[in-house]
Parts: C-alpha cells; sequence; structure tokens
C-alpha cells in the first residue's frame, strides 16, 4: 500500500483512529515531548545523530548520508523484528519525526511496502505542535470553569481530586507539573516535564473534557514552578466563578506536614527548599527556621510560613487575579479527613445548577 500523507490538524481530530502512534525521533526528542501514545522507533539513536551531523558538517554531506542511510535501514530493521511481525494487515501507524522527512518517510515506505495502511504527518511534530497550540486556545476559551481558591495548606489539591472521585471533570495542573505550585513546591524524584510536554499534557486533558459540563481547576499563578500556563487557560480562569476553601490554621499545618513527607524524612532538602526565600525574609530568619528544622520542630517552622509568608498577601493578589473571587461560595470545614471531602463534593456537585 502507498503512504498517505496527512495534515496535522487532521491528524489531531483522528488519532484515536489509529493502531500505534510511532514516534521516528532520537530518544531525546521523544522524552522533551511527544503526540499522545506515541511510541518511539528511533530511526537514529542520539548518539547516531551526533555522529551523523558531525560528518555533515566537518566531511561532506554526501559522507553522512551513506552512514545515515546505513544506520536507518539497520534501525528499522529491528524495529520490524521486534515489532511488526506479529501486526495484522489492517494495522494503520501513524508515524512522524521533527519535520515529516526523510526518517518518518524511511520508515513509512518500509511499512507501506509491506502493505500496511500507513500515514504519515505533514510537518511532523512541528506542524503537529503549531497545531495544538491553536486548539489549546479553542478548547480553553469553550469551556465553563469552576476556580478553587484558598491560602497555602487549605487543601485545594485535596478537594479537587475528591471532586474527581466523586464523578467531576477535574483540571489538575500541579500535576501535570509535577509541582505544588509554591517556592517550596519542588517535588523530590519528580523532575519537571518541558514546557512543549506540559502544553501537549493540558491540550490532552482539555481534549478529554465535555464543554456541557464545568471543569474544576485550583487557582494557580500565571507558572507551576518551571512551566507556564497557557495564555487562553490562565485567561478564562481568571474570569471564572471560584469556589473560596477554608481550614482552620491548625488542620493546615497538620495537612501541609501530612501533604510535604520529604520534608519530614529529609530535613536537608526543606533546608534548602527554604534558602529561596532568603531573599524576602532575610538570612537571619532562615537560619533560625533551618535550625528548627534539623532540631525536628517543623511544626513551628510551617506555622511561621503560613503567617509570615503564605497568608498575607493571600486574598489581595487572589482578588487581583480572579474577578469573581469576591462572590465566591465558600466551603469550610475544620478537617479534611476522606469523609469530609467527599460530603463537600457532593455538596458543590448538588449546588451545581444554582448561581455561584
Amino acid at each position: 500500500m502507498s503512504v498517505l500523507r496527512i495534515a496535522a490538524e487532521q491528524a489531531l481530530e483522528q488519532i484515536a483512529e489509529f493502531s500505534a502512534v510511532i514516534d521516528a525521533r532520537s530518544e531525546g526528542e521523544f522524552k522533551l515531548d511527544r503526540l499522545p501514545h506515541a511510541v518511539n522507533w528511533p530511526s537514529l539513536h542520539d548518539e547516531e545523530r551526533v555522529r551523523v551531523g558531525t560528518l555533515y558538517k566537518q566531511v561532506s554531506p554526501f559522507e553522512a548520508k551513506k552512514l545515515g542511510a546505513g544506520l536507518v535501514a539497520k534501525n528499522i530493521g529491528s524495529h520490524i523484528e521486534r515489532e511488526v511481525l506479529d501486526k495484522p494487515k489492517d494495522w494503520k501507524p501513524l508515524i512522524y519525526c521533527w519535520r515529516g522527512g526523510q526518517r518518518s518517510s524511511a520508515l513509512a515506505l518500509v511499512l507501506g511496502q509491506i502493505g500496511f495502511r500507513v500515514h504519515l504527518i505533514e510537518g511532523g511534530y512541528k506542524a503537529f505542535r503549531a497545531a495544538m497550540l491553536v486548539q489549546i486556545s479553542l478548547k480553553a476559551e469553550r469551556l465553563r470553569y469552576r476556580v478553587i481558591c484558598g491560602p497555602t495548606g487549605s487543601g485545594k489539591t485535596r478537594l479537587l481530586h475528591a471532586l474527581a472521585q466523586a464523578g467531576a471533570q477535574v483540571l489538575d495542573l500541579e500535576g501535570l507539573a509535577h509541582h505544588r505550585a509554591s517556592v517550596l513546591g519542588l517535588i523530590p524524584g519528580q523532575p519537571q516535564p518541558s514546557q512543549k510536554r506540559f502544553d501537549t499534557l493540558v491540550w490532552e486533558a482539555l481534549s478529554s473534557f465535555d464543554p456541557q459540563k464545568p471543569v474544576y481547576v485550583e487557582a494557580e499563578s500565571k507558572k507551576v514552578g518551571n512551566v507556564t500556563l497557557p495564555d487562553s487557560l490562565f485567561s478564562a480562569m481568571r474570569s471564572s466563578p471560584c469556589i473560596r476553601v477554608e481550614l482552620t490554621e491548625e488542620a493546615r499545618v497538620a495537612l501541609l506536614l501530612q501533604d510535604y513527607p520529604f520534608f519530614v524524612s529529609d530535613p536537608e532538602f526543606f533546608c534548602r527548599r527554604l534558602e529561596a526565600l532568603i531573599e524576602l525574609r532575610g538570612k537571619a530568619v532562615i537560619e533560625a527556621w533551618k535550625a528548627q528544622v534539623r532540631a525536628g520542630q517543623l511544626e513551628p517552622v510551617v506555622r511561621e510560613l503560613l503567617r509570615l509568608h503564605y497568608d498575607p498577601g493571600y486574598a489581595v493578589s487572589t482578588r487581583r487575579a480572579f474577578s469573581q473571587f469576591d462572590t465566591a461560595r465558600v466551603v469550610s470545614s475544620n478537617d479534611w479527613s476522606p469523609e469530609m471531602l467527599a460530603l463537600k463534593s457532593a455538596e458543590i456537585l448538588s449546588n451545581e445548577s444554582s448561581p455561584l
């Protein structure tokens, strides 16, 4: 069968119809970002790309193409032996590389000659990303949001997860970003995705939502750690109805110690994160907090962080960022036990038909 080239916009709309989505780029390119559910069949591995590129620049394009052709042929043969021998004739892969050029075309040609119904993205990943960014804006603007607001430690993320368990549509931006969205929000052992990867994850999430139902999302600033929210999504969130979560200070301190267990198990990690606050709080204050942390006195440090760092500007900044904050429905509790979270989630969902 021949290879059919399709536009990136068409590939986005039909991606679920393909038997497999195959990324022919190198492992490093694949790690930075890829299409949803893609598998990596490198036509050239990372180190091979370097070899070919070096030969291209230092010797000649002709010599580089000869080396590249041999490496690509060998790699495609390995992929076929490993992945293709058990595939039925109606197997329909979608293939792409960086710009839809030689790496994906070579793989597509061989699979097409076998007899499979091969589709190749015109313009490759680069065209996919351009089309995806346009779609993010369109999808973000057509959805209705309910923004969960509340000071640090009030249990916004817990409530968001409880709403998801209750059947609500939830956009967990901190989960996608692998970050708790504060100066202390870095999660050890969980590196943040690249900006490109984060954008794709947001697009996937937005694509899964029913526009007829609200989407619950936690109030965030423009950046979540090192990644930035799409402008269209951030703008839509800022103008949406809010739900304000209130929790007692004692419960907030206890919740933070539960939600940041790595601060308890690794005091030095906590101390390193506190150093990010030296410019704001002063070296003497931070050194005093670090001494308390090393002495096992985490609770008073967390309490002072809330009182001195997080709480003072919370209401002002949130009111400035979210236009409907002052008319937010209030959800308050003395604790966020699973039972209480389930109860409050049910109340929120049952009141959805009421104006916020």
